[in-house]
């Protein structure tokens, strides 16, 4: 696929702009396109709080768009903010986490095994009599009186409220009971359900609801000051979509109560990027950002997900993530005698890197001189002086070692593959690479992240486990994908567009009735 500059462009019937954003380790990205042509693109310097760097960034593109700011309808955004406050235990809601799973469910509270800085946000846990069998028939009915006494118990003194309860994957009911009696008894935060988040395992799935509402009141907050930027700017009516963890988007007033869905949107992002920039369907990409490479495989232009139990901030979770090798291993990465990382200098590379006159040196330092990689700014000769030119061979051969293991770790079979590298740092890998049958990096590579936020579709996955002793394999997945185009829908989707992108069925061996857990996603242009 080619990609134009916005000086090159030659007339035609102009299209409505689309603004593609994506926050990364040392520099936020931003890319305006007209149907599929780049206009502008542009980096800023990601900021510590992350909101500064993405508003600034939002506030150059439009600023370079001149007068065809006003032609921008759609805005999306890959960020790490809800991440970041999980890892910095930072801003986050007190919440009320309440399982109905007894007496079945009551041998691990919630929340047991979490690290402390975390728990310590989940202020009020309870047990309550209920839940279901893997067959969707009730254990015992659910004690709808303790419900109403947990209500009166937590009034005014929590942000948000979490329900899991046994099997809710396949009888919802007790969850969606529970947060009606919530609901009567005059509670009016943010109450999230399990079933809507996780898949099978109760621990899991009740873990990614927490989760879930502990950073509710962050991206409310983010969506705010975006609108508010906006307005300032005198851009009205511009629709707001987020990259979700499986490589497409969804809208705002979805992410607002499933925001826990982007932790990962910017690695994701990366993926389908370089899909976008290549065409090429399957591949592994590496995108090599400021402190580390991030490794994935592109099955069919999307990520391929993760299909073992993922740990968001030490929490192991079960919703859906891409299949993702990180290694510390990115253009700020210090270089200290033989030892490559994993520290540092991130967004601070133009300020510490010896080429630009500090006193760090750094793996773009060195890539720098074994690949006579020229970068505005810099002078290469400071770093000559400091080091031998064996030094810099015997640290490059290592970082390729590190690059070429990631690959091996990632192929499923022995076969030589195809390697998309994208990102700002990926001028430092080489043009081969053992494993990979071609290293290809495309034109506006340090653009991928960005491009592929703008250029996605609107997805949802549903997931369920049924027995195909109870209902016939046929309706089980029309059901199933009836669910996923609701959600699409709900996400943004336009219902004449969506198509089902991927059908999963697994074999649940321990347990009896012929029991299979189906997976469905489906995608759709926006609505």
């Amino acid at each position: 696929m080619m990609w134009i500059s916005y000086h090159s462009r030659k007339g035609g019937r102009r299209l409505r702009i689309r603004i593609g954003i994506d926050i990364g380790s040392t520099h936020t990205d931003a890319v305006a396109l007209e149907g599929k042509e780049l206009i502008v693109a542009d980096k800023v310097m990601t900021t510590p709080d992350l909101t500064t760097g993405l508003l600034n960034a939002i506030s150059k593109v439009m600023e370079k768009l001149g007068e065809r700011k006003n032609e921008v309808d759609t805005l999306m955004i890959g960020t790490t903010h809800g991440l970041n406050a999980l890892h910095q235990g930072k801003g986050l809601n007190r919440v009320a986490i309440i399982r109905i799973g007894l007496p079945a469910g009551e041998g691990v509270p919630p929340v047991f095994d979490w690290p402390e800085q975390l728990a310590n946000f989940v202020t009020y846990k309870y047990m309550v009599r209920g839940g279901h069998e893997y067959t969707g028939e009730e254990i015992v009915e659910m004690d709808e009186d303790k419900i109403r006494k947990i209500a009166e118990d937590i009034s005014g003194k929590v942000d948000a409220i979490a329900i899991s309860s046994i099997f809710s994957v396949v009888n919802s009911s007790h969850e969606i009971r529970a947060k009606e009696i919530l609901r009567e008894k005059g509670i009016n935060v943010p109450i999230v359900l399990s079933h809507e988040i996780g898949g099978i395992g109760l621990l899991e799935r009740e873990n990614s609801a927490i989760l879930n509402a502990l950073i509710l009141k962050i991206f409310e907050n983010l969506i705010n000051k975006i609108k508010q930027l906006l307005s300032s700017l005198g851009i009205e009516n511009v629709k707001l979509f987020f990259a979700q963890n499986d490589g497409t988007v969804a809208s705002e007033d979805f992410i607002k109560n499933y925001p826990i869905f982007t932790v990962a949107g910017p690695v994701s992002n990366s993926i389908r990027g370089a899909h976008l920039l290549t065409g090429i369907k399957d591949a592994i990409v590496m995108d090599v950002g400021g402190t580390t490479t991030n490794v994935g495989v592109l099955h069919e232009g999307y990520p391929r997900e993760s299909s073992s139990v993922v740990e968001i901030a030490k929490i192991r979770t079960n919703f859906r993530m891409p299949d993702i090798y990180t290694m510390a291993l990115g253009g700020g990465t210090i270089v200290n005698k033989e030892k490559i990382g994993p520290e540092s200098v991130g967004y601070a590379l133009i300020n510490k890197g010896i080429a630009w006159g500090g006193d760090t040196l750094t793996a773009t330092d060195v890539a720098m001189i074994v690949k006579g990689i020229t970068i505005d700014g810099t002078n290469p000769q400071l770093i000559i002086n400091k080091f031998p030119p064996e030094y810099f061979l015997s640290i490059y051969t290592k970082m390729v070692g590190m690059w070429e293991d990631a690959i091996d770790l990632m192929k499923t079979s022995k076969d030589d593959v195809t390697v998309i590298v994208v990102g700002g740092g990926s001028i430092m890998v080489p043009e081969k690479l053992k494993g990979a049958m071609e290293v290809i990096r495309p034109q506006n590579a340090q653009y991928a992240n960005a491009i592929g936020a703008t250029l996605t579709k609107v997805g949802a996955i549903m997931e369920r486990t049924f027995s195909y002793d109870q209902i016939t394999r046929e309706n089980a997945i029309k059901s199933l994908i009836d669910e996923a185009k609701s959600l699409a829908i709900k996400a943004g989707a336009l219902h004449t567009t969506i198509e089902v992108r991927e059908i999963e069925e697994m074999q649940i061996p321990y347990l009896p009735g012929n029991s299979v857990k189906v997976k469905v996603k489906v995608v759709g242009e926006f609505s």
